[in-house]
C-alpha cells in the first residue's frame, strides 16, 4: 500500500465544493502522497472520499478516521470495496472508535470498550469480506494511540494512525505492534516564528481535545502529566502538539518521527486566523 512519505489532514466539513476540489488537486500537485480528513458532524466519509478522489488523478485519500459507530462493518467493507474498484485502489479505510461525545451524546449509541469493540467490528468486516470473494487488498488502518489497540492494527490491518502525538509514540507504537505494519503519525504545524501567535492557534484548534480521556490517557504515555491539558493547556504541551517556526525548523522537527522509524508523517497546517481549510503558505514550504 503506497501511501508516500508525507501525508496532508483536513478538516474538509467547513470547506465549500470547489474549495474540496481544490485542496485535492493542489494537495497532488504539491508532491504529498495522501489526503487525510476527520469524520465528525460534517460530510459522512464516505462521501466525501469519492468527492476528493474525483477531482485528483493520482492522490490517495483516507479517512482519518472514519467512526465505527456510524455504520455497520459490511457497510464499511462495501463503501472500501466500491471506492477503490471505481478510483484505481487510491483509498484507505481508516477506522475509529471515537469518543464517548461523539457517540452517545451525538448519535446515540452506547459507547463500548474501545478494544474489544474494535475487534468485533474487524470481525464483522471479515465476515462480510468473506462473502465477496476476489477482495484481496484490504487497505484499512486504525486509530490507535495505546498498547492494545496498536497491537489490534498490527495484527488485523495495514496499521496504526495515531494522532495529537510526539515523535516518542513511535516507539511506543512499534513495541506494541511487534515490528509489523504500517505507523502513520499526524503532527499539527503552525507557519510562524511568533510564540503567541503559535501559541493561540494551538489553543483554539486543541481545545476541544483536552477534555478527551483518549488523549490525555495517552499524553501521560509520552511523558505529560494532568497540569498539561489542565485549563487551556500548558505552553509545554502546545508546543509539542503545534510545531511553529521557520520551515527550516518545522521541517527539522518533523524529521524526528521518520527517523525514528514511522512510515508516513502528516502535516497538519493550520491558519492563525482560524479561518477554514488548510494554510497553503505552510504546505507548499513543507512540501518534497
Amino acid at each position: 500500500m503506497n501511501i508516500g512519505k508525507t501525508g496532508v489532514f483536513v478538516f474538509t466539513d467547513a470547506l465549500s465544493a470547489p474549495e474540496l476540489a481544490h485542496c485535492a488537486r493542489r494537495v497532488e500537485e504539491l508532491g504529498y502522497g495522501t489526503l487525510w480528513y476527520p469524520e465528525a458532524f460534517g460530510f459522512e466519509s464516505f462521501t466525501v472520499a469519492g468527492y476528493l478522489l474525483a477531482h485528483s488523478k493520482h492522490l490517495v485519500v483516507g479517512s482519518g478516521i472514519a467512526n465505527i459507530y456510524a455504520r455497520d462493518p459490511m457497510s464499511a467493507v462495501m463503501g472500501h470495496n466500491a471506492l477503490n474498484a471505481l478510483y484505481g485502489g487510491r483509498f484507505v479505510l481508516g477506522l475509529g472508535v471515537s469518543h464517548v461525545p461523539l457517540v452517545t451524546d451525538a448519535r446515540g449509541h452506547a459507547y463500548g470498550k474501545p478494544v474489544a469493540t474494535m475487534r468485533g467490528y474487524l470481525d464483522g468486516m471479515d465476515r462480510a469480506w468473506s462473502m465477496m470473494p476476489g477482495t484481496t487488498d484490504r487497505r484499512v488502518v486504525l486509530a490507535a494511540l495505546g498498547p492494545h489497540m496498536s497491537r489490534l492494527a498490527a495484527e488485523r490491518t495495514k496499521g496504526a494512525f495515531p494522532y495529537n502525538i510526539t515523535p516518542a509514540q513511535v516507539a511506543l507504537s512499534r513495541a506494541a505492534m511487534g515490528g509489523t505494519g504500517l505507523l502513520i503519525c499526524e503532527q499539527k504545524v503552525v507557519l510562524s516564528e511568533d510564540p503567541v501567535v503559535a501559541r493561540q492557534t494551538a489553543r483554539a484548534v486543541l481545545k476541544m481535545y483536552l477534555g478527551l480521556p483518549n488523549y490525555s490517557q495517552n499524553w501521560l504515555r509520552l511523558g505529560f502529566t494532568p497540569e498539561d491539558w489542565a485549563g487551556e493547556g500548558s505552553d509545554r504541551l502546545m508546543d509539542a502538539m503545534v510545531y511553529w517556526g521557520t520551515p527550516a525548523q518545522i521541517r527539522a522537527k518533523l524529521r524526528a518521527y521518520s527517523e525514528a522509524g514511522a512510515d508516513q508523517v502528516v502535516v497538519q497546517a493550520l491558519r492563525t486566523d482560524g479561518g477554514p481549510g488548510p494554510d497553503w503558505s505552510a504546505l507548499e514550504a513543507l512540501a518534497g
